[in-house]
């Protein structure tokens, strides 16, 4: 009986499709979403994203703007398979959703504007997909738009994300004639009715396309040939390779990651979304085709791979949390086993037990409530107190944990404050909410100042939090002029010896420590060389020297700013019989960096990738304008329509309400993006004055 049951769990794994949706900000993904939602019955209306009536977009802050800020998940039946959708946002600001999502997810369509092709945030999240070892598809959208240009949209697929697109669709007509396409598997013409583009006529290529057809589906075959041998060899050989051979071959290659299946359409007309859909049944992976995740016992540090199957002990990750006023939600992608409601499951970092008051799937803002979740479910549980997003579940019996996500270090900061004093406990603990949604959301309280201070990674980040403070808790706040979240380093090497010797009545204090630092741009933080021979340092006091050093990097000193890039080698020392303890060894470690930094330290900025597009009559004037905020024009792109792309870095400090300059001098038809690149030194003159300004703050 068990085995039955085994198999059907096996075949109904294998009708499972988790995957998302990512893409650059307004390239289509919501409208695409919601077309989903529509063709496979989810929803019996469409939600317009410009009417802020999207399903997916179910938050006051996302329907206002118009833009995805919390990534929605839902779930949806096509061709008896169950797809669990995740709309995930496009704006830099909330890359963090993109990036927990994908952790959990099996697959993705990458969705492309038709006229803009990859757009800066495209690239994005496509490296993030490429951590994770996602496979995807593309989807060109707006192909009914000016300036469409399917090919070249392809063209920059590869030339921008180094990608291996293999367009299986040909456009029939272009920009306002878009009127189908041409399935180059199965060569045929799919042409969609004007009034209901869910009706699609499937029949003969026309005679005028019926050669480029071939042409294409020659180049289509030769390139999804390379993905299976069998297929290859056919295909050298010269004999006809089948349908079958040809959707096995591309399967392969996606799910190895070899190639990059593309279709098009426009989400907004309903023209396309069928073929997509078709093509995550046929070529993304189910849960049993993506290779076991490797986690560790914490017991024993001793690694742990698990086919994931519901046969094997229980294990899901906690990838995202939710303040909910019906009760938070823990969001969970089950990899092994199966959760029940009602039932205890153990979190190893905070050695403790969850109870699972409630399950429930989601439908965006809806919940459908379900008694039991297996592997490859994604799911929502409520009643979890202490997990947070990282977090691996598992059985008291054979715990686990996996790999968490890795989120950015925030670049932005500003005061916060209850307008009202009796709101200063509430304000405390609805920012402790939003923290624990959003890893990366910060907040600390300034010990200098004593004033709450909130970090993030933009402007609009901030902002939206700020808002959903006064609009969903209806606390009144005051807001600061945001900050820049400067770091220090080390302008040169330097050796010292700290000394922290103390002797009063009793037991004294006594450490030497002997310290190299240096800086070295690829590491973050701090790099500790044990470097120590001959015993001089006893082996129990190096990690307090370790400690110290980090703590005192952390700390950032006078100033205030954390340190980053510095090589500390501790290489001699001394110790006392009697009067070295771990604690004396962690005051030498703070002194022995507190004097490499004396007089040694250099403030450096976050540094931003940014892309700016605007009409190309504008273009001198953004260039100029960006050039007096210190920043550096690397590329400038024509693109259709008489638009300049203008690639560049510049620093953040310089950038803030930069949207409301950008569309002076554009007349509004000018958009931009940001992004985290890197941290550089800040020009003498212009870090005289602000760490002159911290002084006096």
């Amino acid at each position: 009986m068990s085995d039955k049951k085994d198999s059907k769990d096996v075949q109904t794994i294998k009708t499972f499709r988790n995957f998302g949706v990512i893409a650059h900000i307004d390239a289509g993904k919501t409208t695409f979403s919601e077309r989903i939602l529509y063709i496979t019955g989810k929803s019996h209306k469409i939600g317009e994203v410009h009417e802020g009536a999207a399903t997916m977009d179910y938050l006051e802050e996302e329907r206002k703007r118009g833009i995805t800020i919390t990534s929605a998940a839902t779930t949806c039946f096509w061709r008896q398979h169950r797809m669990s959708l995740i709309d995930t946002p496009g704006h830099v600001d909330f890359t963090a959703e993109v990036e927990r999502s994908l952790r959990v997810l099996d697959g993705a369509v990458g969705v492309f504007c038709a006229v803009a092709g990859v757009q800066p945030q495209s690239e994005t999240v496509w490296r993030q997909a490429n951590r994770y070892k996602v496979p995807r598809i593309a989807f060109v959208n707006k192909m009914d738009r000016t300036g469409a240009d399917f090919y070249k949209a392809v063209e920059s697929m590869r030339t921008r994300l180094y990608a291996n697109p293999v367009p299986l669709v040909m456009p029939i007509g272009k920009e306002k004639s878009f009127q189908g396409v041409v399935d180059l598997i199965n060569m045929r013409a799919c042409v969609w009715a004007d009034d209901d583009a869910r009706e699609m006529t499937v029949g003969d290529i026309p005679d005028e396309l019926l050669a480029e057809a071939k042409k294409r589906r020659e180049q289509m075959v030769e390139a999804v040939a390379e993905c299976h041998d069998t297929v290859l060899e056919k295909f050298v050989e010269g004999e006809e390779v089948t349908i079958p051979e040809i959707m096995m071959a591309i399967r392969q290659g996606t799910l190895d990651l070899k190639i990059t299946p593309v279709f098009c359409g426009s989400a907004f007309k309903d023209k396309g979304v069928q073929n997509v859909l078709d093509a995550i049944v046929d070529f993304l992976p189910s849960p049993l085709d993506v290779p076991a995740i490797e986690g560790f016992n914490p017991e024993n540090d001793e690694k742990i791979q698990r086919p994931l199957m519901p046969d094997q002990p229980f294990a899901g990750l906690v990838f995202k949390t939710i303040s909910d006023p019906n009760g938070d939600l823990t969001f969970i992608r089950i990899y092994t086993g199966e959760m029940n409601q009602g039932e205890k499951y153990y979190n190893a970092r905070t050695r403790r037990f969850e109870r699972i008051g409630r399950l429930v799937r989601m439908h965006a803002a809806q919940r459908e409530p379900i008694d039991t979740a297996q592997a490859g479910d994604i799911v929502a549980a409520v009643g979890i107190k202490d997990s947070i997003t990282g977090d691996t579940l598992s059985t008291r019996e054979n715990p686990v944990i996996y790999e968490a996500m890795n989120f950015p270090d925030t670049v932005i900061s500003m005061a916060i404050e209850p307008k009202s004093s009796g709101d200063r406990d509430k304000l405390s603990e609805v920012i402790g909410k939003l923290v624990r949604e959003d890893p990366t959301f910060k907040a600390r309280t300034d010990e200098q100042t004593g004033q709450m201070v909130i970090s993030g990674m933009g402007e609009l980040h901030l902002e939206v939090k700020c808002n959903m403070i006064m609009n969903d808790y209806k606390i009144g706040v005051t807001v600061g002029r945001p900050k820049v979240a400067y770091k220090m380093t080390l302008k040169g090497p330097k050796t010292v010896e700290a000394r922290h010797i103390k002797q009063s009545g009793g037991s004294g204090q006594f450490a030497v420590a002997r310290v190299r630092f240096s800086t070295d741009p690829e590491v973050e933080d701090l790099k500790f060389v044990d470097a120590v021979k001959g015993g001089s340092v006893p082996r129990e006091y190096i990690p307090a020297v370790e400690s110290g050093i980090e703590a005192a990097i952390k700390g950032g000193g006078r100033i205030g700013f954390p340190y980053c890039k510095v090589v500390a080698e501790l290489y001699d020392g001394q110790a006392h019989d009697v009067d070295s303890s771990a604690m004396a060894f962690e005051a030498a470690g703070v002194l022995a960096f507190r004097m490499a930094a004396e007089g040694n330290s250099q403030l450096l900025e976050p540094i931003m990738k940014i892309e700016i597009e605007a009409p190309e009559e504008k273009t001198g004037d953004v260039i100029g304008d960006l050039s007096s905020r210190r920043g550096l024009v690397e590329e400038m792109i024509s693109k259709p329509g008489g638009i300049s792309a203008v690639t560049g870095k510049v620093p953040l400090a310089e950038m803030f309400q930069y949207s409301t300059t950008l569309r002076s001098l554009t007349q509004g038809r000018g958009t931009y993006t940001m992004e985290p690149a890197s941290y550089e030194p800040v020009p003498p003159n212009i870090a005289e004055k602000v760490l002159a300004e911290v002084v006096k703050g």
